[in-house]
């Protein structure tokens, strides 16, 4: 698909995708795809898949500029949560201790496990799974109750995300999707745990950049009563990151706000432009998910929570004229790039689970960067040595 920032992020257009995975969609339990566009009054493409008996969420969700993007990004990711749940990969059951003596390289993730657990010992047998580190090439196992996502598990020992967890139409297509995501969710951490004063500052003017693609997404949110914030939270890595907040704007006068008033979305791509448009578009998503009340993993209280004063606060940021430069890369050695600045930056290993079957229409790839900063979740471990070492919390 190539977008009209002139990036492909996939092999095929969204149309070409969809047409190659719609046959075997009954076969994955998705029964039902939709258009939840209409909704809401933005207009800006939503769709959703349903999938009954999944073990993690029902329905899963997908935006784009277009109706096929929207509908192709669904699709996309009930698939990879699907597989996700039962991965389709070699299981090797041994101790720590036994990969050890063979001579085999293995990471336990210690920075996965879940709270209240433990991490197996070492003459303790545990399904592993075959990786590939991205950086050396190097075939290292990995627990298997690591890349899993069955929320059915009771017994599971690490904290279950689609933290990096990517759907493409071949496995380099979803190994970077992962990356990227990976990179996303350590941008934000980091953005995160600056000083609120910097977080402020980071605040930019998307209509600065003059893209018609930004433009588009810009235009039906404003003419909805919403404000937009969108903030530069570009980490040391270099690929550019967005986060953007949208809101009714009388949340801003209101005596009370409620935390589902304002919705958060996240990007990176090697192109600002791409990176501010998918960050803008899953924030719509996000306000989607709320106003169908469709999600099976966001309980009623949340409803109710309040909004925190922080967030109302960013919201009243002044944007600033900006112009972010893009990742620089070609668009066919984007991988080699990311993955050579991750090199030289000693934030390796970055591993490559596969999880679907090669002969598939799609790929399903786990990304494991154990040195990135997780999104907030059920760890044992909340913050990696990068954001403690450059966190103010506060």
């Amino acid at each position: 698909m190539l977008g009209k920032a002139g990036w492909p992020d996939r092999a095929y257009s969204a149309a070409e995708t969809y047409f190659r995975v719609a046959g075997c969609l009954a076969d994955f339990g998705i029964t039902r795809v939709a258009r939840h566009t209409g909704l809401d009054r933005i207009g800006i493409p939503v769709w959703c898949a349903y999938a009954p008996n999944a073990k993690s969420i029902v329905v899963a969700q997908g935006k784009g500029l277009t109706d096929e993007e929207a509908r192709t990004s669904a699709v996309m990711e009930a698939l990879e949560r699907i597989v996700a749940s039962d991965p389709h990969c070699d299981i090797v059951r041994a101790s720590a201790h036994t990969l050890r003596v063979a001579g085999k390289r293995f990471d336990r993730l210690p920075s996965l496990i879940a709270i209240g657990k433990v991490a197996a010992e070492d003459e303790e047998d545990i399904p592993w799974v075959l990786g590939r580190d991205l950086i050396s090439g190097e075939k290292i196992y990995v627990p298997l109750d690591a890349v899993v996502l069955d929320r059915t598990s009771p017994s599971c020992i690490y904290w279950q995300s689609s933290d990096g967890l990517a759907s493409g139409n071949t496995l380099e297509e979803a190994a970077l999707h992962g990356l990227n995501e990976r990179i996303e969710r350590d941008a934000y951490v980091l953005w995160q745990v600056t000083s609120f004063k910097t977080r402020l500052a980071s605040c930019i003017d998307p209509a600065s950049l003059g893209c018609e693609e930004i433009s588009s997404l810009v235009a039906p949110i404003e003419a909805a009563g919403l404000i937009l914030r969108v903030f530069d939270i570009t980490s040391d890595i270099g690929v550019p990151s967005f986060t953007a907040l949208i809101a009714p704007i009388e949340v801003l006068s209101a005596r009370r706000s409620r935390f589902v008033d304002v919705n958060y979305g996240a990007g990176t791509h090697p192109s600002v432009h791409k990176a501010i448009s998918r960050a803008i578009t899953e924030a719509v998503q996000s306000r989607m998910t709320f106003i169908s009340g469709g999600r099976d993993d966001i309980y009623p209280q949340v409803y109710r929570q309040s909004l925190a004063e922080e967030t109302l606060n960013l919201l009243r940021a002044h944007p600033r004229n900006v112009y972010p430069q893009d990742f620089k890369c070609s668009q066919i050695d984007r991988m080699s790039a990311t993955v050579d600045v991750l090199r030289r930056m000693g934030l390796g290993p970055i591993l490559a689970v596969r999880l679907s079957d090669p002969a598939w229409p799609f790929a399903v790839v786990k990304v494991l960067a154990p040195r990135l900063e997780n999104p907030e979740g059920a760890r044992r471990q909340r913050f990696g040595d990068r954001a403690l070492s450059k966190g103010s919390f506060g």
